[in-house]
Parts: structure tokens; C-alpha cells; sequence
């Protein structure tokens, strides 16, 4: 499947080869109906390709495969004869199988659609999705297996690819390997029993979709409350552990929807996961809790959704969806100072946030919290933030207080822009700057007026909102 200017055979020269161990293949008709693309197929063009088709199709039967494609064995001298392109029929164009659903496009106009691949062994399918992105990593890796239903999302930007079926057989496990520098993805299921598959499954409606994510419904499943544990006097951190049947991670700045019924009726409300805790040692990149979901959730005596959460007991489920949002995590490299503007708990989006920043942003110089509360009772993790500020020097946290009692000796009001100002100051002229703000809808959106005034751009401002 490699291609070359012009390969030497008994039986003539060639454009798109393949060549095994004294074997040449012709399989330029293939090329554009592989699913990997055709830049994996070129990694060995004109050579010896081997290792390499052994590496993704270790399990095919190559001879039996390739047979419509062969041209002859490898020449010790080149013969000059005209050049000769065999053909393939339809039904050799399947790949284990599975016609692929679309052409893929030549290389002048590639096509970036994510297309999958399957196989088997005696104790094991091994799913391959091609997702043509450099740079794949677990926060857009998605994936569910339960009741021998297969879902996997993969997040492509402003998009998304789903591969959704009802397998053909039970499974007993899952794990996903991620190829992150080459883009794929591999959904390794282990088989209940060991038989031998026809098919990967029936296909489900969303199954082999590339949309913008905006106008992909929400996917849910069901999360048992495993811990409740009380932050301040109405605010509380819920613990939520993911069934073994899904694996995904929350990346920073982004939300999840929480769903329940309630009086009969379906009601939805997003909410942003953070961190058991707020680290204070930035050496390392902190480990993923891949396992559990936490979420800190202030609960109003009249909310009937809060009330609702409040009530569930440990080992009670309730649905969460797939992760949400617009912010990037490329917003933040290459930073020099980061703001945060956070009232009650709208500091919830910065805890990963700032987390990453002072963990992998080596270019970061100040990174300034400064936190609206009503009264020193509703601050959130007051005494993690503080000794947050005494352990690393690049951070600082203000807390602002709109009904103060009467021995507070810190700043007292609301956001306004004098108070910004004094605030949102860049550690040098021109430094790159991110001000993250969250709370309440008019607090934030006074607070990004406020900052355009100061001179601000929007490129320079992320508002969390859901």
C-alpha cells in the first residue's frame, strides 16, 4: 500500500506498492478507500513495508487479502516493460468486512472525517478509529460499553465522530489505547465468550457521524453518588463515580449536565467539575481521577433542583452527560498573566484552570484570583487558596466581600470598574493576558463591560457561561 515513483518487478514497474518479504502488491485502486488515509499507507513508499502493515493488520491474513493485488516477486535486476495497474473488484474493496461508508479524498483535497476500522482475535475486538489528528489525547476520547451497546465519541475541534453499534456479542471489558502523535484510537473489548464475530454489530442511528458538536444531542449515563461532603454553611462537594462501562475525562474550563426528575418532569442544569482539592505542589502534573466526577454545589433553600441533589443518598445514581463547552486549553499557553474573576461558585471553572496553568504553563508570571462573596462564611476553600498564595509567588487571591461584617479587614463592595482596575494590571507592557470571569449572569456580564472599558479585548476575555 506504499507508493513510489517506480518499482521494479519480474513482471513489470508500478506506481503503489506494497511490498512483503519478496512480494510486490499493486494497490492503487485501495488507496483511496483505506480508512487510515493515505499518509499511513506512503510511511513506507518504495520500501519494505512489513513492520509496518504488521503493526496495524498483524492479524490479516495478508496473502489470502492481497491476492487480487499482486504483481509478481521482487527482481534482483530492473526489466523495463510497460507499466501495468491491476484492478480490484467491488466486493475486494471490503476491509474485514466493512465497505467503508465514504470515499476518502485524494491527497490535493483531504478528507479529515474520522473513519474506523475493526478485527478480532479469539479472546478480543479491537475497534481502530483514524481520527486524521495530530495531537489526539484522552480529553477527546470518549467511550461507553454497556449492554452490548458501543459508543465512542471523539472530539475534533468544533466537531465530533461517533461510532455507535449494538454489538454483535457480549463483552466482559474494555480499555482504549490512544496513539497520540498518529491519531489513533483503539476501543479494545474483551470478549464474554470466545467466538467468532460476523460483524462488529448493527449499526445505531448517530453510528459513523462527523457533526458540529452544537448539533449533536446530549449522551448521558447513570453516576452513583459515593460521597457528600459540606464546604461552607449552604455549599457542598458531591463525589460521583462513573459506571466501569465509561471512560472520559473533563477537561479544564469545561461543564457537564446533571439531569433528574422531578415532580414527573425532566430537568437539566450544567455544572463545572473541579478537583477534590486545590493542590499546592505544581512540580508535576497532577494525576487524573478518571474515575470519579466532583462537583461543588451550593444549595438554595428554594431550588428544587439543588434540594433535589441534596437528598440523594450515598450509592444513589443520577445522569450525567458527556463533557460541554467552548474553552481551549491553547487560550492558555503561552501566557503571562492570568486573571480570574470569580463570585460564589463561579470559582468552580478556575480550579483546574489554574491548576493547569501553574503545573504546564512555563511562560506564566502571575496568575490573581479575586473572589466575590457576600460574607466571609460563603468563601469557598478560603484556607487552600490562601496557602496556595504563601507556597507559589506567581499566585495571588483577594477576596471581596458585599456585606462584610464590621472586623473585616479586607476589600468590601461589588465588581465595578475602579475595583478591576486596581486589580487587572499587566505584569509588563503588551504581556499576554486571559481574564477568566464566572458567577451570576449579571456579574458577568457587567464584569466584561467593565474590562472593555479598561481597554481589554475580547480575545483577551473568557466568560463562563452554559
Amino acid at each position: 500500500m506504499y507508493k513510489s515513483n517506480q518499482c521494479h518487478t519480474q513482471d513489470g514497474i508500478v506506481d503503489t506498492v506494497i511490498r512483503r518479504p519478496g512480494l510486490v502488491y499493486n494497490v492503487t485502486p485501495y488507496m483511496e478507500y483505506h480508512p487510515g488515509g493515505e499518509d499511513e499507507l506512503m510511511q513506507a513508499a518504495g520500501t519494505d513495508g512489513t513492520d509496518l502493515f504488521d503493526q496495524v493488520h498483524r492479524w490479516v491474513n495478508y496473502e489470502s487479502m492481497l491476492k487480487e493485488c499482486l504483481v509478481g516477486r521482487m527482481a534482483l535486476k530492473p526489466v523495463a516493460v510497460p507499466k501495468e495497474i491491476s484492478s480490484i473488484s467491488e466486493e475486494k474493496k471490503q476491509l474485514n468486512g466493512m465497505l467503508p461508508e465514504k470515499k476518502l479524498l485524494g491527497v490535493s483535497a483531504k478528507d479529515l472525517t474520522p473513519s474506523y476500522d475493526w478485527f478480532q482475535t479469539d479472546g478480543l475486538i479491537t475497534v481502530v478509529i483514524y481520527t486524521k489528528q495530530k495531537d489526539m489525547n484522552a480529553e477527546l476520547v470518549i467511550v461507553d460499553c454497556q449492554d452490548k451497546r458501543l459508543r465512542g465519541e471523539i472530539i475534533v475541534n468544533e466537531h465530533s465522530y461517533v461510532l455507535e453499534v449494538d454489538l454483535d456479542h457480549e463483552v466482559e471489558d474494555f480499555f482504549i489505547n490512544i496513539a497520540e502523535k498518529i491519531g489513533k484510537v483503539e476501543i479494545i473489548l474483551k470478549k464474554k465468550d470466545n467466538v467468532h464475530w460476523k460483524m462488529l454489530g448493527q449499526p445505531l442511528e448517530s453510528h459513523n457521524t462527523f457533526i458540529k458538536r452544537k448539533n449533536r444531542g446530549l449522551f448521558y449515563r447513570k453516576c452513583k453518588l459515593v460521597s457528600k461532603t459540606e464546604v461552607t454553611h449552604d455549599t457542598k462537594l458531591f463525589c460521583f463515580m462513573l459506571p466501569k462501562s465509561t471512560c472520559f475525562q473533563v477537561p479544564a474550563g469545561q461543564h457537564v449536565y446533571l439531569k433528574q426528575i422531578i415532580a414527573g418532569t425532566e430537568v437539566v442544569k450544567p455544572y463545572t467539575p473541579l478537583l477534590p482539592f486545590l493542590p499546592l505542589n505544581f512540580k508535576e502534573p497532577s494525576c487524573h481521577d478518571s474515575a470519579n466526577i466532583y462537583l461543588m454545589i451550593k444549595i438554595y433553600s428554594c431550588g428544587l433542583f439543588t434540594q433535589a441533589l441534596d437528598h440523594l443518598q450515598i450509592g444513589d445514581c443520577i445522569s450525567i452527560s458527556n463533557p460541554e463547552g467552548n474553552f481551549k486549553k491553547s487560550q492558555v499557553q503561552a501566557l503571562e498573566d492570568l486573571f480570574f474573576l470569580a463570585a460564589g461558585t463561579g470559582f468552580t471553572p478556575m480550579v483546574k484552570l489554574l491548576n493547569f496553568a501553574l503545573t504546564e504553563v512555563s511562560s506564566l508570571r502571575t496568575a490573581k484570583l479575586i473572589f466575590f462573596n457576600k460574607t466571609e462564611d460563603d468563601i469557598l476553600w478560603r484556607n487552600q487558596l490562601e496557602q496556595l498564595a504563601l507556597k507559589d509567588e506567581r499566585f495571588e487571591v483577594q477576596f471581596v466581600l458585599s456585606e462584610a461584617a464590621k472586623d473585616w479587614m479586607g476589600k468590601q463592595g461589588r465588581i465595578s470598574s475602579s475595583l478591576l482596575s486596581g486589580f487587572v494590571k499587566r505584569s509588563r507592557k503588551d504581556s499576554k493576558v486571559l481574564i477568566c470571569i464566572c458567577g451570576p449572569t449579571p456579574f458577568t456580564e457587567q464584569g466584561v463591560q467593565y474590562l472593555k472599558d479598561l481597554g481589554y479585548s475580547q480575545e483577551e476575555m473568557h466568560a463562563f457561561t452554559a
